[in-house]
């Protein structure tokens, strides 16, 4: 019992803290360097689109003007059934560099995806969501690193604008967090997943995904390395937004940690004959503690509740993801996870 329990937080002070400092430290010692240049080639820009009524015209109007040649850029947008006015939108958008599909029936967010880079024609497919905004020269600071013929997959950064409360100063913190770590890996070689909003690939590298993949930002980066192309991370290319409510090492054990947890706060109540672990189970305590505080001050912008929000927004927001993911382990195995995807929106 004591193995296992000495096993487990060592696994998730190693997932959570081990890791990071040892990616950091070969990032240092034995980096790899991209040879970037600027190139120019055709780029489709596809997008998978479903209910963006909102922001469907700004996006469009964004991509249009980024600074890149506009004969040699297209926009594929796939309405993927969407019911309010996103189609009419489309429809009524006048360009020759914008192709429009429409599903009479939804299909799922990876089948859209998969038509429109089988109808793309550029040379560099360049993924979006519909909400971010694209800053101006960020298609040409991905692209320059395709200049080096080891790069097979360029992720661009996601930059988060301030909000208050506790959510999203967590996620931000996290965010941060989770850049520190992908930065890294790419200069050791390669990093273990795109940001969504914004990342590119070369397009004969493209491997289509099966309709029930989620993460499709994980799935074509791993796919791409698996070819011996590098995954790697551009902080000069930028995509904002506003905050919404190496493999074993990065991925496999962020999946387990939340079981991790599950297991290490009973079994400590069974190893109270020494010191050490009273202090341990102290800790944990404490830690749930501030946990459920930050959830239920989470919303509070005014005096000592604001301050003790910012107290104990990490805990909150590292238990508020780890349950996230469990939530979507059950769905996973119960099947229960629907492959149209449903939008996520500002609060």
């Amino acid at each position: 019992m004591k193995l296992l329990f000495w096993t487990l937080l060592f696994l998730i002070g190693y997932c959570y803290f081990g890791y990071p400092l040892l990616i950091a430290l070969l990032s240092k010692y034995f980096p790899k360097p991209v040879h970037k240049a600027a190139i120019l080639p055709s780029v489709s820009i596809v997008i998978a689109a479903y209910n963006e009524e909102d922001v469907i015209k700004a996006k469009l109007e964004n991509l249009l003007g980024l600074d890149y040649p506009q004969d040699k850029i297209e926009i594929l947008i796939g309405s993927d059934a969407s019911d309010d006015k996103t189609n009419q939108i489309l429809q009524d958008f006048h360009s020759s560099r914008i192709r429009i599909f429409i599903n009479s029936q939804r299909r799922g967010k990876m089948m859209t995806v998969n038509d429109l880079v089988n109808h793309a024609e550029g040379e560099i497919i360049f993924f979006n969501d519909a909400r971010q905004h694209i800053e101006k020269n960020a298609l040409k600071n991905l692209v320059a690193n395709f200049a080096d013929p080891t790069v097979g997959c360029v992720s661009g950064e996601l930059l988060f604008a301030k909000a208050d409360g506790a959510t999203a100063k967590g996620v931000n913190f996290y965010w941060e967090y989770e850049k520190f770590i992908r930065g890294h890996e790419a200069r050791v070689h390669s990093m273990l997943g795109a940001t969504g909003a914004i990342y590119a690939i070369r397009k004969d590298l493209y491997v289509p995904a099966p309709a029930d993949v989620v993460l499709d930002d994980m799935f074509t980066p791993f796919k791409i390395i698996q070819k011996g192309y590098r995954a790697i991370f551009d902080s000069t290319a930028y995509a904002f937004d506003s905050a919404a409510h190496q493999l074993f090492s990065h991925k496999f054990l962020r999946v387990m940690v939340p079981f991790f947890m599950l297991a290490l706060l009973p079994l400590n109540f069974f190893m109270l004959s020494a010191g050490i672990y009273k202090t341990i189970l102290v800790l944990q305590i404490i830690f749930y503690t501030c946990a459920i505080i930050g959830l239920l001050a989470r919303n509070q912008k005014y005096g000592i509740f604001k301050k003790i929000a910012k107290l104990c927004y990490v805990p909150y927001v590292f238990c508020l993801l780890n349950f996230a993911a469990l939530a979507g382990f059950y769905r996973f195995i119960a099947s229960k996870q629907d492959i149209a995807w449903q939008k996520a929106r500002k609060q």
